[in-house]
């Protein structure tokens, strides 16, 4: 089927903060000779779809997020199950805002776009031989929904309720035409990712009781905005406390009054038990992830569409007490990464409840690409997803949808080789916010991809990309041949000791050179192979000149980052390893054996200590309950890792972030041993090197690979180990023992390790 190319609308009024235009339906009717019928549809920003009554959208947020100047995502359905041949039938539509319109973008100035308009739609429908396009018979009306946005939330007034509006006997004679625009800019194109989707676990409260909300201060460039009068809500209600911190939307259940406004004003913080916002505070008060539902009388249900939030906590105001009930609220939990690929557990309750907030950090944002935060800014930063792709391929389903957000930030990439920082995104992120560990996505998530799923199409789809990037990082340098144009060790825990930038990107671009080497060996592409390897020994050469001391063997400034990014990312040679990592060890423990990185040192510390046969240490700076640690989080009452490893009443960042959570790696790979594909190039190869964890009595993990299942668990006994692990036909694994030999099989087997 061809893409349609006549876009329709309502009206080219949008919606604002100051202004609201409803979400529009939209109704065609048609008849059809047999079932041999399907859709193709678009919407910006959002659509849902219905056909004779019955709801078929694929998921929360469809079609996609993207800049519609880019990439212009359409959605293909099967309609046969619901046609009634020789009759009438009708496809109905709703359109929400998404990037097409998004007022609650302000920040990073979606709301200045040039594509920035009422949202439009296009759809071409197959029965038989015919085809039925979106044109100017299409019917339209305004819906209940009178305000949406991805990240303000959405408000609903069901007194404005079309009974009836998508089925096929509805008398559409009052509605108006649509209004044919024009077609975005951007390239049309099936939309491949996963869809976003209900998860199956719905939350009920685990408490409710009264409370308010508290003092809101917006930043100071959305302070002064004014609001409508809609936005003045109060400030009580009863408060919803679902245990845990994760991302969807919810279910409203209640016996209304006709005209009563429900209000459900989400968040992750409470401050002196009531409801406190202020770390979402990219948008003026009364639309800060707040979601209105006006009641039209009687037994109702509510889901919000074309919005999520990211919130453990909903304060319901608008309700009386009786109102307040279990049933009232549920949270729906969602995702596009439901499917899980990887796994690990072990016998100590601090590691296993830390795998568990990493992993849901992990889903809760992944809705089509990896966002910052499912709350506040729901941003695809490329510096979060860099850090979090290795861990991220090893635990969860995301292949194709990293396929089709590299399609965005290849769409996004100027000419000069230069990326944004988010994608996607208008203008912003060009000139702050990007930089060598940001851009590093470009070369992490193809590589890793390749590794964990050997799809050989992200490396050839990303190649062409990849060497115009390395050819712009290339002309950054200064007169020592060094970089530093990028943001560097972000949000440090502990103390004040950070690497310099010239050292975090240099060393980032050294690795992302010789990832890109290795990218370019397997495509035969020799000429850029070549590029790539000159590059990076070039770099390294001017770190080790201008960077290291050679007789102390200490990276840069000597702090925690420096010298562990310099172990892992071979920065020292070989004969200076030893001595570098001894250095590291030392200075640890003269910090309390604390850690005392920010995300780039942080994603590389502990892989670089079990290296160093220093596992033990490791797992006591994770696991540890004194602050500042992963551990400490448990006792702060955190469900999810935080942006800023804060004490409780400090800060004011997310508490819901993935770029910390790189030890969900570390604990299958170390932890468990079990490191699948370690050289990149062998599908059907996994090394078993356990780290035998003293206090631990066992650990297991789990890997679906493409070559098939990999099990691997050791035990403590009286006598030392029992270390079972069992393969697929045709994986070959290879396992180290304690004293170094190595025994290869291919099924399963069971070995006991004297220690």
């Amino acid at each position: 089927m061809k893409f349609p190319k006549q876009f329709i609308c309502a009206t080219e009024e949008y919606s604002t903060y100051h202004k609201f235009v409803p979400a529009p339906y939209f109704r065609k009717v048609f008849k059809a000779s047999d079932n041999n019928c399907s859709l193709r549809v678009t919407g910006l920003g959002f659509y849902r779809v219905w056909i004779n009554g019955n709801e078929i959208t694929k998921g929360l947020l469809a079609p996609y997020i993207s800049n519609p100047d880019h990439i212009v995502y359409f959605d293909d359905y099967d309609l046969a199950p619901y046609i009634r041949i020789n009759e009438k039938n009708v496809v109905g539509f709703q359109l929400g805002n998404g990037m097409q319109n998004a007022p609650g973008g302000i920040i990073w100035d979606f709301d200045k776009a040039t594509f920035r308009g009422a949202p439009k739609f296009a759809f071409m429908l197959k029965t038989g031989e015919k085809y039925i396009v979106s044109d100017s018979s299409v019917k339209t009306a305004p819906s209940p929904l009178y305000f949406d946005d991805l990240r303000a939330g959405a408000r609903y007034d069901a007194r404005n309720e079309i009974d009836g509006w998508n089925l096929p006997e509805f008398d559409d004679t009052g509605w108006k035409n649509a209004t044919p625009c024009s077609a975005p800019l951007g390239e049309f194109r099936i939309c491949e990712a996963d869809p976003v989707i209900p998860t199956g676990v719905e939350l009920k409260a685990k408490t409710i009781r009264p409370a308010r909300l508290c003092d809101y201060t917006p930043r100071g460039d959305v302070e002064k905005m004014s609001v409508p009068e809609d936005a003045e809500d109060g400030r009580e209600g009863y408060l919803y406390d679902f245990g845990q911190n994760n991302a969807g939307t919810v279910r409203l259940k209640i016996n209304g009054r006709k005209g009563q406004r429900v209000v459900l004003q989400f968040s992750e913080l409470l401050k002196d038990g009531n409801v406190d916002y202020n770390n979402i505070n990219f948008y003026p008060d009364g639309f800060s992830q707040r979601d209105v539902y006006i009641c039209k009388g009687g037994n109702e249900e509510f889901e919000p569409p074309f919005t999520y939030h990211g919130f453990r906590y909903c304060l319901v105001m608008g309700i009386d007490e009786a109102q307040a009930t279990e049933e009232l609220l549920t949270y729906i939990v969602c995702t596009s990464a439901p499917q899980t690929v990887g796994s690990f557990c072990c016998s100590d309750e601090t590691a296993n409840t830390l795998y568990e907030m990493c992993d849901a950090s992990d889903r809760s944002n992944f809705y089509y690409f990896p966002t910052d935060c499912p709350h506040r800014e729901k941003n695809g930063w490329t510096g979060d997803a860099a850090l979090s792709a290795e861990h991220m391929l090893m635990t969860m389903k995301i292949g194709t949808s990293y396929r089709e957000w590299l399609r965005n930030i290849r769409a996004a990439q100027k000419d000069s080789g230069m990326i944004p920082g988010i994608i996607p995104t208008f203008n912003w992120g060009y000139q702050w916010g990007n930089g060598p560990a940001w851009d590093a996505a470009l070369m992490f998530i193809p590589y890793f991809s390749y590794r964990y799923t050997g799809d050989i199409k992200i490396l050839e789809e990303n190649s062409d990309a990849i060497i115009r990037y390395l050819h712009y990082a290339a002309g950054k340098r200064d007169e020592n041949g060094l970089l530093a144009y990028g943001l560097g060790d972000w949000a440090p825990i502990g103390g004040t000791v950070k690497p310099t930038l010239k050292f975090t990107d240099s060393v980032t671009i050294i690795t992302c050179a010789r990832m890109s080497a290795f990218i370019f060996d397997i495509l035969g592409k020799a000429e850029e192979k070549a590029y790539a390897i000159q590059l990076c020994s070039e770099l390294r050469e001017a770190v080790r000149k201008n960077l290291v001391d050679k007789a102390a063997c200490v990276a840069d400034n000597g702090c925690q980052t420096s010298q562990s990014m310099a172990i892992f990312y071979g920065i020292f040679d070989e004969s200076e390893k030893t001595k570098a990592e001894e250095y590291l060890v030392r200075s640890i423990h003269e910090n309390g054996d604390f850690l005392d990185t920010g995300i780039l040192g942080a994603r590389v510390i502990f892989h670089v200590l079990t290296a160093a046969g220093e596992s033990d240490l490791a797992w006591k700076m994770i696991t540890r309950r004194e602050f500042p640690s992963y551990g400490a989080l448990i006792d702060f009452g955190e469900t999810t890792i935080p942006e800023v490893f804060d004490r409780p009443g400090e800060g004011n960042s997310s508490h819901n972030h993935h770029m910390y959570c790189d030890i969900k790696n570390w604990f299958i790979s170390c932890v468990a041993g079990l490191r699948y594909n370690p050289t990149g190039d062998d599908h059907r190869h996994v090394l078993i090197k356990p780290a035998y964890i003293n206090g631990l009595s066992f650990a297991e993990a789990t890997y679906n690979s493409p070559a098939g299942d990999i099990y691997v668990r050791w035990d403590r006994t009286e006598s030392g180990i029992n270390l079972h692990v069992c393969t697929a036909d045709g994986i070959t694994a290879e396992v180290v023992m304690p004293n170094g030999t190595r025994k290869v099989h291919n099924g399963e087997a069971l070995y006991t390790i004297k220690l």
